[in-house]
């Protein structure tokens, strides 16, 4: 089931605004997205919607991130390019909750509003933040895989950082959620991929080979996910549960196949819409909550061609 009627609402109609270009005299406003990478289609899914939003309300909106979602210092700079433009607002998913913050003053100072996307940032700074509520989502992760291994038995974690707010909270909603509910259920291990699907594969192996009896696997984002898919492949493991995050070709065939499970789908295309609508309201100094909940929901084999589901997959 969705998540408090969150996940489809972002594709609706603006509650914000109407369906006027915003022009500030003879140039569109300008809004840039910094977001965490490009390397996962869950990021061109945002991009989808950042860029639905920019034509239904005629502003401008660029989108980039880096190569990878380890590289903080080149997000940095991505960001300090960003703000030299001297944008209306700004929309920023940050790969580390403390790196950004003095540009994030910067923007400030300049009256410029900024819109965490995705994940926050340790401030206040940010008018909104526009998220899934990761810790709620990694908790139906856990309770899910609580279910598919029987209430006992050993699993792992594989995540894609342990400085984004993402990663956090993927990691504590899940692990909290063991704790609370499944004292027979034991953690084995947690370890950082960078969302690297290479890199998270040959973790996932090295934890298969340290833990013969593992019952299931928990991979935090796309990347993560599918590479604990690729290394259970790649070893012909057997009877291992894995649980993913997002969608994407290759985890939606993993399922279809039965090598995963299922995964949380957090709502790409609307967070992106509701990035760039939250940051026109905040450049016209309207009220915004301070978290925009994107969210969520479980899918498997037997709900993912489902239309409320499918819609909010992606390829």
């Amino acid at each position: 089931m969705l998540n408090r009627r969150t996940l489809l609402a972002s594709m609706g109609a603006s509650t914000f605004l109407g369906s006027v270009t915003i022009a500030w005299g003879d140039e569109k406003m300008y809004i840039p997205l910094v977001s965490k990478g490009f390397q996962h289609q869950f990021w061109q899914a945002v991009k989808a919607g950042a860029d639905k939003a920019a034509a239904e309300f005629g502003v401008d909106v660029t989108f980039e991130g880096p190569d990878n979602e380890t590289m903080v210092d080149k997000q940095i700079d991505m960001l300090a390019a960003a703000l030299a433009k001297n944008p209306k607002a700004l929309g920023f998913a940050a790969l580390d909750t403390q790196a950004a913050i003095p540009l994030l003053k910067q923007a400030q100072a300049a009256n410029i509003p900024v819109v965490a996307f995705d994940s926050g940032v340790d401030s206040d700074i940010p008018v909104t933040t526009v998220t899934t509520d990761n810790v709620a989502a990694a908790g139906l992760a856990a309770d899910k895989m609580s279910e598919l291994i029987g209430g006992a038995g050993k699993v792992a974690l594989v995540v894609h950082d342990q400085t984004s707010r993402t990663g956090i909270d993927r990691r504590d909603g899940f692990v909290n959620q063991v704790k609370a509910k499944y004292p027979n259920i034991e953690i084995v291990d947690i370890q950082y991929g960078g969302g690297d699907q290479l890199a998270s594969t040959e973790i996932a192996k090295a934890i298969l080979a340290a833990n013969p009896d593992l019952k299931g696997f928990f991979g935090a984002n796309e990347g993560s996910a599918i590479g604990v898919v690729n290394a259970i492949k790649e070893t012909g493991t057997k009877g291992v549960i894995v649980i993913g995050y997002d969608s994407g070709a290759a985890q939606k065939a993993a399922v279809t196949d039965g090598i995963m499970a299922g995964a949380i789908t957090q709502s790409p295309v609307g967070m992106g819409y509701e990035t760039v609508k939250a940051a026109i309201a905040a450049v016209k100094g309207e009220s915004l909550p301070k978290v925009i909940d994107s969210g969520f929901a479980w899918w498997d084999k037997s709900n993912m061609d489902s239309p409320e589901i499918a819609a909010v997959l992606y390829d």
